[in-house]
Order: structure tokens, then C-alpha cells, then sequence
């Protein structure tokens, strides 16, 4: 078994996406349909090349992205997420709606957060069988 700090869930979700940049990263895959590492390094959050790589190895190592060798382009990876990655997006979901009710939110981008919290649940779903029809094949 792995060490860490408490067998709390809370914790367990914590130790894998608690930190500042996982939730941007998966965000970009999941909402913003980026798969390369140059287009996750573009994002508006300007997160740095070192701290990318380490994140997308964590959240491979941890099972919730996957990488593939990109075929058009030998040096380059596409990045996708697993069955467990696409289960966080209720989690997702909900931190947007929490932003949207607790801070100041630029209105040209809450756009979808807002249409996420207005679909509901059955939203979600649709959403859900794309990112699988997408990620998983």
C-alpha cells in the first residue's frame, strides 16, 4: 500500500488532484479538447514546462490521463483521459458552479461553467458519453 497522509477520501483526492495545476490540466482535456503538451502549455494560466511534464506524469502515474504516441507525429504525444479522469467531471461541475456563486468570474468565461450548472444532470451525461466516445473509443 502507498503511503499517505490519512486513508480519508477526501485526503486520497486531494494527494492526486489538490494541487495547483492538475485541475487546469484536466480541464484543458476534458473541456477545451486539448490533447498535445504544447497546447496545455498555452493556456491562459501560463503554467511552466517543468511543472507540465511533472503534472501530466502524475496524472498518468495516478490513472487519470493516459498518453499515446501521437502517429503524425513521432516526437509528440496525445494525451487523453481514463475511465477515472472522466469520472471527475461532476467534481469539475461543481467547483465551476462554486466559482460562479463565491467569486468575481470574467463573464466571457463563465459562459460554460454556467451551462453546465443549468443542464443538470442530464447534461452531464451527454457530456459524459462524449468524453468516453472521445477518450476511450
Amino acid at each position: 500500500m502507498e503511503n499517505h497522509r490519512s486513508g480519508c477520501p477526501i485526503n486520497l483526492t486531494v494527494e492526486v488532484i489538490g494541487d495547483k495545476w492538475s485541475l487546469i490540466i484536466i480541464r484543458g482535456i476534458m473541456f477545451d479538447g486539448k490533447h498535445h503538451f504544447r497546447e496545455l502549455l498555452n493556456s491562459e494560466e501560463k503554467i511552466a514546462s517543468n511543472i507540465l511534464t511533472d503534472r501530466l506524469n502524475m496524472l498518468e502515474r495516478e490513472g487519470i490521463i493516459s498518453k499515446r504516441p501521437d502517429p503524425e507525429h513521432k516526437q509528440k504525444y496525445i494525451y487523453s483521459l481514463t475511465a477515472a479522469g472522466i469520472d471527475l467531471l461532476p467534481i469539475m461541475v461543481e467547483i465551476g458552479g462554486w466559482s460562479l456563486k463565491h467569486r468575481s468570474v470574467d463573464p466571457a468565461k463563465c459562459k460554460h461553467a454556467e451551462m453546465l450548472m443549468k443542464g443538470g444532470k442530464e447534461l452531464q451525461k451527454e457530456i459524459r458519453k462524449s468524453l468516453v466516445k472521445e477518450h476511450l473509443g
